[in-house]
């Protein structure tokens, strides 16, 4: 398991298209090569993403980890079955 990275949109189809394609040049997730979906969370109002996006920013990689295995325990791609 390489670089974790924690964002919020209201888009994920389309974040994570341009995330995979580079249309963000010099950006955290092009510079690390990340192009894998392993999870994420769904908000009804975009103030509680923003602080749900804050809050696991604050958290420790160990407990980022044991979330994601929680519900993904084979770090799957989660991308393909988005669309």
């Amino acid at each position: 398991q390489g670089t974790l990275y924690v964002g919020e949109t209201c888009d994920l189809v389309k974040r994570v298209w341009e995330h995979r394609n580079g249309a963000f040049d010099n950006s955290f997730t092009n510079t690390y090569k990340l192009h894998r979906l392993v999870y994420f969370e769904h908000a009804d109002e975009l103030m509680a993403a923003v602080r749900r996006e804050k809050q696991l920013k604050r958290y420790r990689r160990q407990w980022k980890i044991e979330l994601i295995e929680s519900v993904n325990p084979l770090w799957q791609d989660l991308y393909p079955n988005l669309l």
